[in-house]
């Protein structure tokens, strides 16, 4: 019996990777023009890091995590999110100290023991961003309009949601309202939404439940409850989106996942993916870094589910990136064999991508090689070319084929090949 991949836990082929790098390339150039730098932190950290920055009550660190025991009996988790390894790199090598506003991303694996779905596995990739250093209303309009441009550059496009959590200070007096609404409704809610009235209210507002979130559209809205500060703060960073011509709705009871949150919080909605709407999500979390023991700095960020940008493309027939070769050597004969070795060899050592044939197999068998190889030309290589001196290399798009000198050494070749396929 073979041994297959576990549940939840994907093989990205090699006919896929390329569609995933032109993401990962596109990405990076659109963090790099808004000044953003990438971290690379581990897989693996401390259990304590995740359940004091996402919440002791969330689904994820109750349900989700992929935790164990190491062998010296430290709880470790592999990381289910982007941000709190993030931050604890921050704090423990200062980064502050360098520059006061930070602005980091990093892209990889996330971990979740869930159920997996159309868009959502147990191992999943993310692009995560955070600013750090800064409450200004104009940094949150600025990153979500990064999101939106990355989207756009993508070629995909996703309706932007935004709402305000609120603050320590406003918050508490909406939880109350929102209790209370929700214990006169008690017999209506799903048993999971009854029993998040009594650990972490906000959560029931993001139940996927059909009677639940119908329900929940005559519950108390937090922009109701917001105080002055959060207002304003709400406020200015709608005219930020307005002023940058970034179209958005207000969706006053979307919540996030995890309990660091607090005021700006949005999603990117695609109608696209059935369940699984949301290409793109973050939020502020102001008091997360203090939290994590490190200085009273604010901060956001976001991140998007690279399945879902490559499910994505896939719906809307996108190529992005089409993986070529530049040439495919046929060689016919061991003579021909020897001598494509040593000039295919030349040829990469110049720039160009290139593979070649060693089976011996037939001529016409190894264009269907290259065909396959989605390569550009193809150099036949025989003993008769190579008594002549030259060669054929044929376009295998036109189906032109053109003569090739094989005069001189080796390196004469590899320049003589280079000069047609770059000019054609």
């Amino acid at each position: 019996m073979t041994i297959q991949a576990l549940k939840g836990f994907k093989d990205i082929l090699p006919d896929e990777v390329g569609t995933w790098q032109w993401l990962e390339s596109m990405a990076r150039n659109v963090f790099h023009r808004f000044g953003f730098e990438e971290i690379k932190v581990p897989i693996l950290e401390k259990t304590e890091l995740f359940a004091r920055s996402i919440g002791e009550s969330t689904d994820i660190v109750e349900k989700e995590m992929y935790t164990l025991i190491d062998r010296n009996g430290e709880s470790i988790t592999m990381r289910p999110e982007g941000t709190a390894n993030v931050l604890r790199a921050f704090i423990e090598h200062g980064l502050h100290v360098r520059k006061p506003l930070q602005k980091l991303y990093t892209i990889g694996p996330m971990f979740r023991h869930e159920n997996p779905q159309k868009g959502r596995l147990r191992q999943f990739h993310q692009l995560s961003v955070e600013v750090l250093g800064t409450n200004n209303p104009m940094v949150d309009a600025e990153l979500m309009a990064m999101a939106w441009v990355l989207l756009q550059e993508f070629g995909l496009s996703a309706s932007l949601e935004v709402n305000s959590l609120g603050c320590p200070q406003c918050r508490p007096q909406y939880k109350e309202a929102l209790v209370s609404f929700l214990k006169g409704n008690k017999n209506d809610l799903c048993e999971d939404c009854r029993r998040r009235t009594l650990t972490n209210p906000l959560r029931v507002l993001d139940c996927k439940k059909e009677k639940c979130r119908a329900r929940y559209q005559e519950a108390p809205s937090i922009l109701d409850y917001l105080c002055p500060s959060c207002k304003e703060h709400f406020q200015a960073t709608e005219k930020g989106l307005q002023t940058l011509s970034i179209p958005y709705t207000i969706n006053s009871f979307m919540v996030r996942g995890l309990d660091y949150y607090s005021r700006t919080t949005f999603e990117l909605i695609t109608d696209t993916l059935g369940a699984q709407s949301a290409v793109g999500a973050g939020g502020r979390y102001d008091g997360l870094i203090e939290q994590l023991g490190g200085p009273s700095l604010p901060g956001i960020g976001f991140a998007m589910g690279m399945e879902r940008l490559v499910l994505m493309l896939s719906q809307q027939k996108k190529d992005p990136f089409h993986q070529e070769i530049d040439l495919f050597v046929a060689v016919l004969g061991n003579t021909a064999q020897e001598t494509g070795f040593i000039l295919i060899h030349a040829i990469r050592r110049k720039g160009l991508r290139a593979v070649m044939d060693f089976e011996g197999r037939s001529l016409k068998s190894q264009m269907k090689q290259a065909n396959r190889h989605n390569a550009r030309y193809t150099l036949i290589l025989g003993q008769d070319e190579i008594d002549k001196k030259e060669g054929v290399l044929r376009n295998m798009a036109t189906k032109e084929q053109l003569p090739v000198s094989l005069a001189g050494d080796i390196g004469s070749w590899c320049d003589a090949v280079i000069s047609i396929t770059k000019t054609q």
